[in-house]
């Protein structure tokens, strides 16, 4: 009876001994994700990124001027928590030393062509904001591709365009739909407004109340010459490239992309039915087109525009406000933007010539938080009597 037990007692113990024996070799649980963009009730954010090899992170911050410095705590985590944000969707990231740094913890990433791209933060308001995307009617967006024969550079030769059309849209409706050239930053892509500046539920938003006409809005790549986005950002010093660019888009956009659009599209064939904007580098371009060929477009604005290498005085030596009669010409800017006195010198030069300006300035930097606001308020104006 004794080995019995002995032998009873002796499996009690290998089976006790097993599972303690797997239980000492079972891997630790990885540790939390970082929770690296904390939104608070009363809408400040902290940030954290965590690098413990790191001697120095600042955190790049819609509507904040310059970089800021985050603070070093325990296990390199780094971190700064903001004042209250105004609801807006923000772009961030981080600069490790010199070198930027997307948030790897955030789904919400926006790349773009010069360098790593940004994330996006978005900070809701108590009621939808006039970007948000609401139970309204949806327009559509398409996704065009061709084989340029006019820009340089392009990966093989690929242009892409981007169109919205407005909720109901009647490819078969009597009457052509007026259409808006809407056109994105340096280092943007095609995707970028309706992206990044939601461009398509601003129009969405503003349709449903009653603000806007029922418009296609064509959203194209904006490069005649890919080397200026490839080439970095000192590309804009240089003059020569800077009007390479915008001449050979501008050649694209007229004998490339419109035909297109209006061979696809039930759309305005005509000046009064055609407007074009765009902000920064599309800024230019659209200000240049639209002046050079008022026949073709009625309506021209132009959102933090990137101006000051565009030889106007020279270029647009020729404009007469009364050949051009346009119906708005609309040139915005952020009050705190560092391309605000070259848009005054060229609304300057266009008032000297007797051009009507719609001149807007508002307080903001170069940044999506002026060109949604830029979008919502330019878009009412178009094709109104």
């Amino acid at each position: 009876m004794a080995l019995k037990h002995l032998l009873a007692a002796l499996i009690l113990l290998q089976a006790v001994a097993v599972p303690a024996q797997q239980a000492a070799s079972k891997p630790a649980p990885p540790p939390p994700p970082l929770l690296s963009h904390e939104l608070h009730s009363d809408r400040s954010v902290t940030f954290r990124f965590k690098d413990a090899a790191a001697n120095d992170v600042k955190l790049r911050l819609d509507s904040f001027a310059k970089p800021i410095p985050m603070t070093r705590a325990a296990g390199g985590i780094w971190s700064y928590t903001t004042q209250p944000l105004p609801p807006e969707h923000y772009f961030y990231s981080f600069l490790d030393g010199d070198e930027q740094r997307a948030d790897p913890e955030n789904h919400l990433f926006a790349p773009n062509m010069a360098f790593s791209g940004s994330n996006i933060l978005i900070v809701p308001g108590d009621t939808p904001e006039p970007w948000d995307e609401t139970a309204v009617p949806h327009g559509t967006l398409h996704v065009h591709r061709f084989t340029t024969k006019i820009a340089i550079g392009l990966p093989a030769n690929q242009e892409e365009v981007v169109v919205y059309t407005p909720p109901g849209y009647d490819a078969a409706a009597a009457k052509p739909y007026p259409v808006l050239y809407l056109l994105h930053g340096w280092s943007g892509e095609a995707e970028s407004w309706s992206r990044d500046q939601q461009a398509n539920f601003i129009l969405d938003n503003l349709l449903t109340e009653g603000k806007v006409k029922p418009m296609v809005v064509v959203m194209p790549l904006g490069y005649g010459d890919m080397s200026f986005v490839e080439n970095g950002f000192n590309v804009w010093r240089d003059r020569a490239a800077v009007e390479l660019n915008t001449q050979l888009y501008m050649s694209m956009l007229m004998g490339e992309i419109m035909p297109l659009v209006e061979t696809a599209y039930n759309i305005s064939r005509d000046r009064e039915g055609r407007a074009i904007t765009g902000l920064s580098m599309g800024g230019l371009e659209s200000l240049d087109t639209g002046l050079h060929y008022p026949e073709k477009f009625a309506w021209v604005g132009g959102f933090s525009s990137a101006v000051h290498n565009l030889d106007y005085e020279h270029q647009l030596a020729a404009l007469d406000p009364k050949t051009a009669n346009l119906k708005l010409l609309w040139i915005a800017c952020g009050t705190e933007d560092g391309l605000i006195e070259a848009n005054r010198k060229i609304i300057a030069f266009l008032n000297a010539k007797g051009m009507p300006v719609t001149q807007v300035e508002t307080p903001g930097l170069h940044d999506s938080l002026v060109w949604r606001d830029n979008l919502i308020h330019f878009a009412p104006l178009l094709f109104q009597k």
